[in-house]
This record gives structure tokens, sequence and C-alpha cells, in this order.
């Protein structure tokens, strides 16, 4: 037949569309560029008429001298990458006859080839399934090497190959549309039942009780956490272990966990699904847009590499001022959104923020045993790289000051992870059940709305009175009023009580420390 269609799909953001390749030939000519594309491809994929011409006659076909044309509709989207190889090759090879299937609307393709014929993986296969089983489309055919990510999508079947000459075999196998092998699948309960190993832990630090205390409700809340230290404090140590107390990634999240990491090219092949919180901790030097997210066609950044688990930001005032002020948008709307002229992608960047920093250059500001060489003006313009309202959306401040010898050398065993994890996940489960009515998938008690605040956190009036005194004597934002009741609720909810009261609700206001002009 001289028309032949197949079907692919194309990757913006972190959501897939479906392509319709159309193939078709006509006339003779002696010219093999008389090979066209149409349908605004860009650079990788014009390129893959060489490699699937070269692919189709390394597998054993031949290409008889025609005019081709290859359609990748619709037309108004742009094509990028190397995965429409295979669509591509497959077309071709249906409109001259070697694939005995005739309508092949029941398949989905996407892969690379090499010249040999191989097929190569391509990123982004999780939102490709995704799609496949919101259109109904029961067959994916794709690389080997992506099965296992794809497979976590029920409702359709995964075809892995690693050759062209085995997606041949594959169709002209089929009876009636029906493709005669059993198709790959994986368990997703078994990945996610698998208990988590962490080469640190907590039983490791010595003294800094106040210092995990923090960590724990900000862990137990998803809450963002700023430790304010001097140098060897322990600061960026328990930072590290900050991920082995973090509650299980529960299905949904690893689904879009998995979806972002997928589309950035960064995903473990043998895994298949993101099954631990994500920890991520970009050095200082990093860009705007590497944090955020950018490029021609927007790939997602370091914050939403991080979504569903930890960033991690040490030395922060060392990170450049316009990089910093860039994280404020997805901090309070847990989302990015990159504009380009030719489209606009959004990003979800729902992570914890924890940071580290001295506080002033030298170190030692209010330390006891060294003495601070910097003036006070020093100390302020450190202290203003970070600005005022960047503090405001961190909603736990804490002070990690020197451990001392005898704490260090002492003989008592710190708790451990383990622990310390036993009740950051029965908080957790609180919220869950707490949570569980709302129409939007909300996790914990860092992401509530005003009106969840107002119907979860009241306050009798003892607790209205310390915080009202609160507000007046530190000055404090409306967005920090929200933040310390959501800290408030999650040390309710760790220590198993209905209602905040005045102890939960004045732990809070302690962890304040840069409201309560702490350089001053």
């Amino acid at each position: 037949m001289a028309h032949f269609r197949a079907l692919s799909a194309a990757v913006y953001g972190i959501d897939a569309s479906l392509i319709d390749v159309e193939v078709d030939y006509s006339g003779t000519t002696t010219n093999e560029e008389h090979f066209h594309m149409v349908g605004l491809p860009d650079a990788a994929v014009r390129e893959s008429r060489d490699r699937v011409r070269t692919a189709i006659k390394n597998s054993g076909y031949l290409i008889p001298p025609t005019f081709i044309t290859v359609n990748l509709a619709p037309a108004d989207l742009k094509k990028e990458g190397s995965g429409f190889d295979l669509p591509i090759a497959v077309g071709i090879l249906g409109a001259y006859n070697a694939i005995t299937l005739t309508d092949l609307s029941p398949f989905l393709f996407v892969g690379e080839l090499g010249l040999d014929g191989k097929v190569r993986p391509v990123p982004g296969m999780l939102p490709v399934a995704i799609m496949a089983r919101e259109k109904g489309i029961p067959n994916l055919i794709l690389p080997a090497d992506n099965a296992p990510e794809a497979a976590v999508v029920e409702g359709v079947n995964i075809y892995p190959v690693t050759s062209l000459l085995d997606v041949i075999d594959l169709l002209n196998g089929a009876i009636m549309g029906t493709i005669q092998r059993e198709p790959f699948r994986v368990s997703t309960e078994k990945l996610l039942g698998e208990l988590q190993q962490f080469t640190v832990d907590f039983k490791d630090v010595r003294g800094q009780q106040t210092a995990k205390r923090a960590l724990e409700v900000a862990a137990a809340g998803s809450h963002n956490i700023l430790m304010i230290g001097p140098p060897g404090s322990g600061k960026t140590m328990l930072a590290k272990r900050l991920p082995s107390i973090l509650a299980p990634l529960t299905f949904d999240e690893a689904l879009e966990t998995t979806k972002i990491h997928s589309v950035a090219g960064v995903l473990d092949a043998a895994a298949g699904l993101v099954t631990h919180r994500p920890f991520r901790s970009p050095h200082h030097t990093i860009s705007d847009a590497g944090l955020i997210g950018g490029g021609i066609v927007p790939r997602p950044g370091e914050v939403s590499l991080a979504h569903n688990g930890l960033l991690f930001l040490d030395e922060l005032p060392e990170f450049p001022r316009n990089v910093l002020e860039v994280m404020r948008q997805p901090l309070e709307d847990h989302t990015v959104t990159i504009a380009r002229a030719s489209m606009s992608l959004s990003f979800p960047a729902r992570f914890m923020l924890a940071a580290a920093m001295n506080p002033c250059p030298c170190g030692y500001f209010n330390d006891k045993s060294r003495e601070c060489m910097c003036t006070p003006p020093m100390i302020q313009r450190y202290v203003a790289k970070i600005s005022g309202p960047l503090l405001d959306r961190i909603d736990i401040h804490i002070e990690v000051p020197a451990v001392q010898y005898k704490e260090l050398r002492g003989g008592a065993a710190a708790e451990g992870s383990s622990e310390i994890r036993d009740r950051v996940m029965t908080a957790r489960e609180r919220q869950r059940e707490r949570f569980r009515s709302h129409g939007e998938k909300i996790y914990s008690n860092a992401q509530m709305t005003t009106r969840q605040i107002r119907a979860y956190c009241e306050l009798g009036a003892d607790a209205e009175r310390l915080l009202e005194r609160a507000m007046q004597q530190q000055g404090l934002t409306a967005r920090a009023h929200d933040r310390i009741l959501k800290v408030a609720r999650t040390v309710a909810d760790l220590d198993g009580a209905v209602a905040v009261t005045v102890s939960h609700l004045a732990e809070a206001i302690q962890y304040r420390t840069l409201d309560r002009s702490y350089w001053s």
C-alpha cells in the first residue's frame, strides 16, 4: 500500500501527546534525498531519515527508490528527540508491505534506532504509558531498557523489543491484532514494599537534641527548615540523615516523582519506579535555570527533581541572590511555570526545603568557644543575601551550636533513625486520615490551605493570647502566622493530640529564630 499509519508520542513537560506518523510513497527516483519529513520536526527528528534508512537496510530490508514523505501530525506541535525513529521505520515497512497487519491503531511505538537496527531507550516513557492508557491504546511497543518504568502503569500491555527485526516478528506473529507474547509486568507493591536501606543514621550524631527534634517536626509535617550554626557543628551531617526519617512514598507520589525523573532522563532504568524520596543537593554555583528548570524546550530543574522529596541547600548565603529569589514561587505554589515563545510548561515542585548557613562570614558569631572577627556591617551584608520574603517561607529556623566535648565523647548511645521514623510515620498517618476526604492531593500539614488551617488549627483562649503576643513582639507577617499554626499542628500530631494546645504552639513559635532578631 502507498500509505501507512503508525502511532507514537511526544512528551511536553511531564505529559505526553499522541502523534500520528503517516508515511506515503509514490513514483520512482534514483536520488536517496527524496525522503521528506514534515510536521515541525527538530534537528534530531530530521536526522532520523539517515538512521531509519540505514537501520532498515542493516535489518535485511531494502527500500525501493521512491519518493517518501513522512508527516508527524498534528503539524502545529514541535517534535523533538529520537523516539520517532521506531514508528517511522514501522510506517515505512508497513507501506512497503513488510508488515502483514494493515491496522496498527491498537499499538503505540516509541524508540530510537541504531544503525544496526537495535532499539535504544529514550527518556519520558512513563508519561507515554499513562497517555496510552488514557487514550485507550492497549499495546505499547518500546525499548527493552524502558520496560520497567512503563510497566508500573496498569491497563497497558508493555512489549519490550531489542531490534527492528524483533518488532517486525512481533507484529507479523500477531493474530487478529493480538500479539502472541506475554507482556512485561512488574509488581508495584513489591517495589514500594522493599525496605529502604540508608548508609547514614541519626545515632551517628552526638548531641544536638534540639536540632534533632526540629528535624523530626519538619519531617513529620514536610516543613521547610533552616539550620544556623558555626562550621563543624553538624548542620550538613544532620541534613544528610534527614531522608532516613522521612515517611515512605505512596504509590501516587512515586508515580508523580517518576514522571519527572523519566522526562529529565535521570531515572534508574533497572528500577523503573522511584521508590525513595528524592534527595537533591545542588552546588551553590548552580544557575537559576538549573534550579528551576529551563531550556529552549523546558526541562525540569532541581526543585522539580526534588518533588515529593528533599532539596538541601548547603551554605545558603553563597547561592546567588537571583537564584534564591526564583524559589519563592515554587515554595508557595508547589509548581514551576516556564514560559517560552513557543510554549508554556508547568512542572510540579512540592518539595521540602532544608538549608544550612553560618551566622556570619567567619561563622563564629554568638559562638561561645571562638571569637567572631566580623564587623556588624559585614554580618548584615552576609545575612542580607537571603531576603525577608524567602525566610518568611521557611517554617522552622533552628540554631545548631557547636557540640561540647562531653557530648562528643559521651558513651550514651543516641536515638536512631528507625525510632524517629516510626513517630514520623504515625504522625503522617494521622495527617493522611485528616485530609483523606479532600479532593486535592494533600499529604502533609505543610500543604494545608488557609481554610484547612482554620478548620484543623483551632486555638483555645490561652493559645490565642500567646500567638497574639508573639505576632506583636516579633512583628510576624500573615504568612509566618499561618506557618506557625501548621508547625503547631504537626507538633500536636507527634504528641497524638486532637487539638493544638499552648505547649504545641509555644514550641512552634520557638522555631522562628530569625523572627526574634537573631543578629541584633
